[in-house]
C-alpha cells in the first residue's frame, strides 16, 4: 500500500525517488489480480502499462519535467474507444470489436502521460443502474459482495473503490457516474453537457451522454477535468469556450443553497438517507450558509420524460449494430430480414432490447406527439425552471439515490422500480448542468451514501469549490 493521497503527493514522491511508476503499476496489477472476484475489468493492459511506466521512469531520470498526469494510473469504461484495443460496451454484439481510433478525452489524458491500466465492466451499452446487465457478468460492490455497485459505470466505480487504480472514467446518461459513486463511497463527477468531448464515446443517448470522472479527492477529480476540458473539432456539441476551472477559492464565502421539497418527501426515499441529509442541511446553516426549501411540482414527470427521450435516441443510435455495419454476424442468412433479426436477437441483452423497443414505439407514427413531443416539452420546462432557480441560488442539493446500494438480483424482475431509482440524478442530464456525488454518510447497513450537488451550466469551478467545502464541513 502506497502512502500518497493525491496526484500532487504522488508526483512529489516520484521526484524524491521514494517510488517509481513501475512500482505503482505493479502494485495496481497485483491488486487487480487479487480482486478478480469483483469482475470490475473487462481487459487489463498489463504489458502496455508496464512498458509505459518504464518509459516514464526513464524520462524522469533524464530530468524531464513531469506533465500533469505523469504516471497517473487510470481505468476507462468499456464504452470509451482506445485505438487498437477492444471496446464492446459490455455487449455480445461487439465482443470482438477493435477500436480504430482513440476518444478525444482519453487522448488528452495520454498526452499528459497518464497510464491506462485497462477497461472496466459496465451495463450493456450503458443501460442499467446495477451493473447486472453486462455480457461479462455482474460487478460486485467491494464493500459488500451481496450488493450491487450501481450502474451503468459500476466497474469504473469499483476500480477506484477497491484501489485498483487512482482514478477512472465512466459515462453518465442519467446518473451512471453519480449513482455508482454513491453506492461505492467515492466521488463521481458529471460535467455539464459540452464540457468534455464525446468523440469516441459509444453513444446511448447523444443529447444526454457525458464522460464523467471517479476519484477519491476533489483535487484529483478537478485536475482530470482540467485536462479533458478542451475544445474538440470532432464534437460539434461542445461548448464554444472551455469552462473556467481555475480560480481563488474563497473559503470564507457563505453560499445560498436550496433543495427541492419534493425530493426529501418522496415516498421512495429511504428514511435514514432523508434524516441524515436533513441533519446535514442544519449543519450547513450552523456554519453560516443558507439552505432554503423550494417547491418543485415537476418531480413525477422527470423519470418518464427521461426514459421516453433516451430510449428514442437509443433506438436510433443502436440501429447501426446489425451485422453489416457493426456487430457480430449470424450463420443464418435465409434473407436480409432474418439476417438482421438473428444478429440483433443474439447480440443484444434483455435490457437493451427492452429500451430499443420502447424507443421505437415512442417514435412511431401515432405516438410521436403523445410521448416524444410531450417529453421534449417537459425537458424545456425543466431547463426554464432550473434557470430560474440558479438566478437565486448557488447550488441545488439533493439525495443521489432513493436507497443505498441494494442487494443483487433484487430488482431484476421489476424494471420500472429500477428506472424510478434515477429520480434524483436524471435532472442534471435533462438540463445539461454539472452535478457531483459526494460520499458524506454511512448507512446502518454499513455501506456508504452521499449527497448530490448541482450548479448552473459552465459553473464546474463553483461546483468543485462547493464540493470541497461540503466535504470539509462534514469532516470537521
Amino acid at each position: 500500500m502506497f502512502s500518497f493521497s493525491t496526484i500532487k503527493n504522488y508526483h512529489f514522491q516520484l521526484q524524491q525517488n521514494q517510488l517509481s511508476c513501475t512500482d505503482v503499476v505493479n502494485y495496481y496489477l497485483q491488486r487487480i489480480k487479487s480482486n478478480q472476484v469483483l469482475n470490475a475489468f473487462v481487459e487489463v493492459y498489463e504489458k502496455e502499462a508496464c512498458t509505459r511506466a518504464m518509459e516514464l521512469d526513464n524520462l524522469r531520470k533524464k530530468g524531464e519535467p513531469l506533465k500533469k498526469l505523469h504516471g497517473v494510473v487510470i481505468a476507462i469504461k468499456d464504452v470509451i474507444c482506445f485505438k487498437g484495443h477492444k471496446v464492446s460496451a459490455a455487449s455480445g454484439i461487439l465482443q470482438n470489436f477493435l477500436s480504430l481510433y482513440t476518444a478525444s478525452a482519453l487522448q488528452f489524458l495520454l498526452e499528459e502521460d497518464a497510464i491506462i491500466i485497462g477497461n472496466c465492466n459496465c451495463d450493456e451499452f450503458a443501460m442499467g443502474s446495477s451493473n447486472e446487465n453486462s455480457f461479462y457478468g455482474n460487478v460486485l460492490n467491494a464493500a459488500d459482495h451481496s450488493r450491487v455497485p450501481g450502474g451503468s459505470s459500476g466497474g469504473s466505480a469499483v476500480a477506484v473503490q477497491a484501489d485498483l487504480c487512482m482514478l477512472s472514467l465512466g459515462s453518465d446518461t442519467g446518473g451512471s457516474v453519480r449513482q455508482p459513486a454513491d453506492f461505492c463511497g467515492i466521488i463521481g463527477l458529471k460535467p455539464g453537457y459540452g464540457s468534455i468531448s464525446r468523440y469516441g464515446l459509444i453513444a446511448y443517448a447523444s443529447s444526454f451522454d457525458q464522460i464523467g470522472i471517479f476519484g477519491r479527492t476533489i483535487e484529483d477529480v478537478s485536475l482530470l477535468l482540467q485536462v479533458m476540458n478542451k475544445k474538440d473539432l470532432h464534437d460539434s456539441t461542445m461548448n464554444n469556450e472551455p469552462a473556467l476551472l481555475t480560480g481563488v477559492n474563497d473559503k470564507n464565502r457563505k453560499y445560498n443553497f436550496c433543495y427541492l421539497k419534493e425530493t426529501l418527501e418522496h415516498t421512495s426515499l429511504d428514511t435514514e438517507i432523508a434524516s441524515e441529509i436533513s441533519a446535514y442541511f442544519q449543519t450547513l446553516r450552523n456554519n453560516g450558509h443558507t439552505v432554503s426549501e423550494i417547491n418543485f411540482d415537476l418531480l413525477d414527470y422527470i423519470v418518464p420524460a427521461y426514459y421516453v427521450l433516451t430510449t428514442a435516441e437509443a433506438s436510433s443510435n443502436l440501429s447501426r449494430y446489425d451485422g453489416v455495419r457493426f456487430g457480430s454476424v449470424t450463420d443464418k442468412m435465409n434473407d436480409l430480414t432474418d439476417f438482421y433479426f438473428e444478429n440483433r436477437t443474439k447480440g443484444f441483452g434483455k435490457e437493451v432490447k427492452r429500451r430499443i423497443m420502447l424507443g421505437t414505439f415512442v417514435l412511431s407514427a401515432g405516438y410521436y406527439d403523445a410521448y416524444y413531443r410531450k417529453a421534449q416539452q417537459v425537458r424545456k420546462l425543466l431547463v426554464t425552471r432550473f434557470d430560474s432557480i440558479f438566478s437565486s441560488y448557488d447550488a441545488v442539493l439533493s439525495p443521489v439515490s432513493p436507497t443505498p446500494a441494494f442487494k443483487a438480483g433484487l430488482k431484476n424482475n421489476d424494471p420500472t422500480a429500477t428506472y424510478l431509482a434515477d429520480i434524483y440524478t436524471v435532472i442534471a442530464n435533462l438540463t445539461g448542468i454539472p452535478a457531483i456525488s459526494l460520499p458524506l454518510f454511512s448507512h446502518s447497513y454499513s455501506i456508504p451514501f452521499g449527497i448530490q450537488v448541482m450548479t448552473n451550466r459552465k459553473e464546474e469551478l463553483s461546483l468543485l469549490q462547493i464540493s470541497d467545502l461540503l466535504i470539509n464541513i462534514k469532516n470537521n
